[in-house]
């Protein structure tokens, strides 16, 4: 089901929140750190966060595009829904766990998770 507007942007929020907090923590934890230090634990929190934001949109992004049975790249059969299964990706924001559609295709044993 779709998200709105308001509970994705909670959600985002959350996720926001989070990396400010382990920066915090992070801070009052660290006795004056180095330029490099904070640079370099910026640097990874900024990722970390840039992955969920990405995963969050694509995740609801799902919900409003589903691929109803594309056709198997080998045989050209429709392949058939198998339902959400867990995949991860790698795009140019690090890597992300998503939940996707996956298809599969009986005759020659391939499965396929959509981009959408």
């Amino acid at each position: 089901m779709k998200r709105t507007r308001d509970q994705l942007r909670a959600e985002l929020l959350t996720e926001a929140e989070e990396v400010i907090d382990e920066l915090l923590d992070w801070h009052e934890g660290t006795e004056a750190p180095t330029l490099t230090e904070i640079e370099d634990v910026v640097l990874k929190l900024r990722k970390q966060l840039g992955e969920r934001m990405a995963g969050t949109v694509l995740e609801d992004q799902e919900a409003v595009h589903p691929v109803p049975g594309p056709d198997c790249p080998s045989c050209g059969q429709e392949m058939h829904y198998k339902g959400m299964k867990e995949v991860t990706v790698e795009g140019r924001n690090g890597t992300m766990k998503l939940e996707r559609a996956y298809y599969y295709c009986s005759p020659c044993r391939q499965g396929f998770f959509p981009p959408r």
